[in-house]
């Protein structure tokens, strides 16, 4: 079977066309790619409290916002790899970035109605153009340098997307919810019609600074010459792979499952954070001042990948995986069972834990897989569409308390934690 991800003109064995200074201005471009995804993906933790206050929502409708944004993950893999075949990478990062664009822009109509549709509409435009920019430039960045250095260059631009999740709290805290009535108010908002339609508006000047951004970037990207891809090996790439099956690798099949199950549970704490630490009895904030802590959860996903990686220099990934999974779950439990300053801070705390989740199961899940490392790879990434799940967390918060929500993203930690120990443990080539 294959993957959402099949980039024909690149191989994981395809030599790296250019020379050692065109790739790395290459990657430093790329990487502001990974900055801008992460900067726009968490601009949502800020905007579903305030959209929640806004049109009056139930948590299940809230995280419904942020489910459709991960169902794009599913829908726009296969189009998007499509794409890619028929217009190279280049074009395809082009076309991401304009999509992404057109999407922001739609959210300025949005906030004028306001309405609720066209807000999910929008986003959903968004998460697609990130679908296509995921599928083009992970790859891509895989093979840009010599083969030797591939996992170096992955983990910097994944810390580049760290940055950008680090600092879309201060921005959104800033501009939407520092700007709104519901965002400064103590608790949860009841607001009048005219509040409600003011808050709205709010929205409009950070979507068009994102837009614009997006756009300039896009002619950056479009004027810059990437090196060319070892197209050379395109043929004997797929005559190897139609003689080998996916499904014989244990790490990539429970892998799979293990990047669906941990973004319900990243998506669950970094879209109720803000609605939680603003409860009386956990943090008593308003959702302006909460988004200051969602930067600390964010940055102390960015500080545990650092972490992390001096670690797998000396200690297997695995145990690694196993060690942060564990931490995870203890904290969520006090998340759940404890109340005040604890409770903030130990759901605070899981950023830390969560930090090394993602990179380390696709490296894992991708290990071994020699010439089937780019379908694997389509996979996994099509996997990251678990996070629309989080609409589960948001009707269990509204039929059992908030709190008692997150004891699903404590059952997801132990999945993780499986893994570890027993799931991604390589199986012989048959």
């Amino acid at each position: 079977m294959v993957g959402p991800v099949d980039p024909a003109p690149i191989s994981p064995q395809a030599p790296h066309a250019g020379s050692s200074t065109s790739y790395r201005a290459a990657l430093s471009l790329l990487a502001s790619l990974f900055f801008m995804w992460g900067f726009i993906t968490v601009i949502n933790n800020t905007l579903l409290p305030h959209l929640r206050s806004v049109f009056s929502l139930s948590y299940t409708q809230a995280t419904l916002i942020e489910s459709v944004w991960f169902i794009a993950y599913f829908f726009a893999s296969l189009p998007s790899a499509w794409l890619i075949e028929r217009v190279g990478y280049q074009r395809a990062l082009v076309i991401g970035l304009g999509i992404m664009a057109l999407g922001a822009l739609g959210m300025i109509p949005a906030a004028r109605l306001p309405s609720y549709a066209i807000t999910l509409t929008s986003l959903f435009v968004i998460a697609s153009g990130i679908t296509l920019l995921q599928v083009a430039a992970n790859p891509y960045v895989a093979v840009i340098g010599p083969p030797q250095t591939a996992s170096s260059r992955l983990n910097l631009v994944q810390a580049f997307n760290s940055v950008g999740t680090t600092l879309a709290p201060l921005f959104g805290g800033y501009l939407i919810l520092g700007r709104s009535t519901s965002g400064t108010t103590q608790g949860e908002a009841v607001l009048t019609q005219a509040e409600r339609l003011a808050d709205a508006q709010s929205v409009q000047l950070p979507y068009l600074i994102v837009a614009v951004t997006l756009v300039l970037l896009a002619v950056v990207i479009a004027r810059f010459k990437l090196p060319l891809l070892g197209q050379s090996m395109q043929r004997a790439t797929r005559e190897e792979r139609a003689l080998r099956s996916l499904w014989h690798h244990r790490n990539l099949v429970l892998g799979i499952p293990a990047i669906f199950i941990y973004l319900i549970a990243e998506i669950g704490v970094s879209n109720l954070f803000i609605n939680f630490v603003s409860q009386p009895h956990i943090g008593n904030l308003t959702h302006a001042q909460a988004s200051n802590y969602l930067f600390l959860l964010w940055g102390g996903m960015m500080v545990g990948r650092f972490a992390g990686s001096l670690l797998m220099r000396r200690i297997a990934a695995e145990t690694v995986l196993a060690l942060f999974s564990v931490g995870a779950f203890v904290v969520m439990l006090l998340t759940v069972f404890a109340t005040g300053a604890v409770a903030m801070w130990s759901l605070i705390a899981v950023g830390l834990f969560h930090s090394i989740m993602f990179p380390t199961i696709f490296t894992l899940g991708i290990k071994g897989l020699g010439p089937l490392t780019e379908e694997g790879s389509g996979l996994l990434v099509m996997a990251i569409a678990g996070g629309a799940l989080v609409v589960v967390q948001g009707w269990l918060a509204d039929r059992y308390g908030l709190q008692h929500a997150f004891l699903l993203t404590a059952a997801c930690e132990l999945y993780v934690l499986f893994y570890a120990l027993w799931g991604a443990r390589t199986t012989p080539v048959r």
